[in-house]
Formats: structure tokens, sequence, C-alpha cells
């Protein structure tokens, strides 16, 4: 006797089940980008503990590293799939458009606190700012974005999966020691020539 049986949105995939998650804990993207929000909002709480304490500039450049791969990864994983299968799923061009921008503003100030260090001028107001940029981009983001994107009948379940799969190809990206040219190897049967002192 045949059954017809329909694959239970709740079932784990074969790719959860090979990754050692637990049946059920398939997630949806929503779910995915909300940890990541937190995990940034925490970063930027213990760096605010450690603001106006000179003593602690190590920990304060660790972290403002980590905050600024988190952000740069997070902002590629939402520009690369997330708001482009938003955007195509619901008619307010508008609302991606803003979310872009407020990527953009991030980036700039990204782009400058990573050549900074604690006590250069303006590396602590320069992360309070960033702080703020992003608070609000994340309160707009689950308010407006993520309430949109739900009621769009996206699967974001398959966008989960492509999120994290881009998200491990990125990481690996990211720690992969960078290539060292050594001079003396021959590049197309040549050696590079030496660079003369300065």
């Amino acid at each position: 006797m045949a059954t017809n049986k329909r694959k239970d949105d709740n079932a784990p995939s074969r790719a959860d089940t090979a990754k050692g998650a637990p049946a059920g804990a398939r997630q949806d993207v929503l779910k995915l980008l909300k940890a990541d929000h937190e995990r940034i909002k925490q970063l930027f709480r213990e760096f605010e503990s450690l603001k106006g304490s000179n003593d602690k500039d190590a920990r304060k450049a660790e972290l403002s590293e980590e905050i600024c791969q988190e952000l740069n990864l997070h902002a590629m994983l939402e520009d690369e799939l997330f708001y482009p299968a938003v955007r195509s799923a619901i008619d307010n061009d508008e609302l991606i458009d803003e979310a872009e921008v407020e990527h953009a503003g991030a980036k700039d100030l990204i782009s400058q606190l990573e050549v900074m260090y604690p006590g250069d001028d303006h590396f602590d107001a320069t992360v309070a700012v960033l702080t703020e940029e992003v608070e609000r981009h994340i309160e707009r983001e689950e308010n407006d974005i993520f309430p949109a994107a739900r009621k769009s009948g996206l699967d974001l379940r398959d966008l989960a999966e492509k999120l994290q799969a881009r998200k491990e190809e990125l990481e690996e990206d990211l720690m992969a020691p960078p290539h060292v040219i050594d001079p003396h190897e021959r590049i197309n049967g040549r050696r590079a020539p030496t660079r003369p002192p300065e």
C-alpha cells in the first residue's frame, strides 16, 4: 500500500544531519541573520565597557578588528543573497535601497577603523558612530525588512542554507593565510626582478 508522504518543513535535510545538526534544527535565514546581529551588538557592548581605559588598548584593538570582520562578512552575505532575494519578492525597492545605503555608510566607517589604532584621534568616536549606525540599521532591518521577507512567501529555509554555505566559503577565504610571493620564484620562466634599495 503506497502512502503519499509530504516532506515535513521542520524535518532536517541531509545537509543538516551531515553537519551534525539535531533534528528540527534547520533554521530560516531571519534567525541566522538575527543571531549575527546579536553577536555584533555583543561586540559593541564589550567595546563600550572598555572606553576610557587606556590600559585596555590591546583588547580594544582586537575588538575593533573583530567588529570590522563580522560586519564585513554580514554585509557581504546580505548584499549578495538576502537583499536581492527580498527585493525580488516584495514590492518596496525603497526599503532595500535604504538598507544598501546604510551598508555603504558602515563600510566607509569600517575602512577608516581598519587603519586606526586605539589612542589615535577619533578612534573611540569612530567606533561609537559605527555602533549607533549599525544598531539603527539592525533595528530597521528587524522591524521592517524581516517582517516583509516573512510575509513575502520566500523560502527562508532554502535561503538560510545558501547563506550558510556562502558564509563558510567567505570565512575560509578570510582565514586562509595570504599568499607570499618569493622574489626568487620563477614566474613565467623568469625570476622576479630584485627591488632596488631605498
